[in-house]
Order: C-alpha cells, then structure tokens, then sequence
C-alpha cells in the first residue's frame, strides 16, 4: 500500500490529481488543507483528511508521518523518502523573473535535499478535458504551450503508480506545441 499526501489539496491542481490517483490500487490518499470546507465536493470521499498550514513545521511534520510520498523538511525527519514537486516554467531564465523566486527555491531546496523527487515545472494550466504532454529534461530549452491540469494529474498518477520513473529528475510539462 502506498500511502500519499496531497499538500495543498483544495487546489486547483489537486483536484485532478486526487482523480488521478483514486482508480490506482494500493494507493491510500490523505488530504492536506487549511480548512476542509474549501474541499471540491465529494474529493475527499475515501481520503483521509489533514487540517493545517504547509507552512507550519509541526502541522506538515504531523501530515506526513507514516506517508512514503510527499513533502520537504518534515520528510526527513518522519523517514518518507519520495516527493513529487510542481514549481513553475522559466525558473532557470535569466535574468528570473521576481514571481518565480519560490518557485527556484522551492527545486534547488528538493535537489539538495536527499530526497528521491521528481520536480515538475508545468506551463500555464487549462482546464481541457485531454491528457496530451511532452518532456522536457531541466538544461533543455522549455517548449510546448498551456498543459491541461488533467495531463499534469496523469503524469503525476503514472508516477505514483511506478516511484522508480523520473526519479530524481527535473521536468518541464507542456502540451506539444
């Protein structure tokens, strides 16, 4: 059984990606959020549920105990070695932009880490009803538009589903241009 956490899970990413990852057998979802009313009605059916703030050592600490797929500092200390990312496209531009700031610090905090992550840096989201990407290694030039939310939640289930994929790497995720 895998045991997963969704930081952040009444986002507009999370949603698909808890879709995603509903239909995987042996997967057992908890649910990170603020406050469990902003949850998309019926997501959180057969899901554990968290309440707290990501940015709270303790309460993220206390999210993912007992998890194998998750989130930073906190992973360290409970022992969950597997971490799937989203940051941003354009985090290795220069000069970078002052918005995706985080977003670079969020992908080289996780590469020194220790961790086993997979770091994807999604183009624009859309809310398409299709599954259609590309890949792009982190030093390759970013191509491609605008990335269904739906895509990114299948890439990401496709990783949950078999951890040793994309292991340790930096992606780009678009839609083929």
């Amino acid at each position: 059984m895998k045991k997963i956490v969704i930081i952040g899970a009444s986002g507009s990413l999370a949603s698909y990606v808890i879709n995603a990852l509903k239909p995987l057998k042996d997967v057992q979802l908890t649910l990170f959020v603020r406050s469990k009313i902003r949850l998309q009605k019926g997501i959180a059916e057969g899901c554990a549920i968290i309440e707290g703030d990501a940015m709270d050592y303790r309460s993220a600490e206390n999210a993912v105990s007992g998890q194998d797929i998750v989130y930073v500092k906190a992973m360290n200390k409970t022992g969950a070695k597997r971490i799937i990312a989203i940051s941003s496209i354009g985090i290795y531009k220069t000069p970078l932009r002052p918005v995706l700031e985080p977003y670079k610090k969020l992908a080289d905090v996780i590469e020194s880490s220790g961790l086993d992550y997979t770091i994807l840096r999604p183009d624009w989201f859309t809310d398409a009803d299709e599954v259609d990407y590309a890949i792009t290694h982190k030093g390759e030039p970013e191509r491609g538009t605008a990335i269904s939310r739906k895509s990114i939640a299948a890439f990401i289930a496709t990783i949950v589903d078999n951890p040793a994929l994309h292991k340790n790497e930096n992606l780009g995720i678009s839609k083929p241009k």
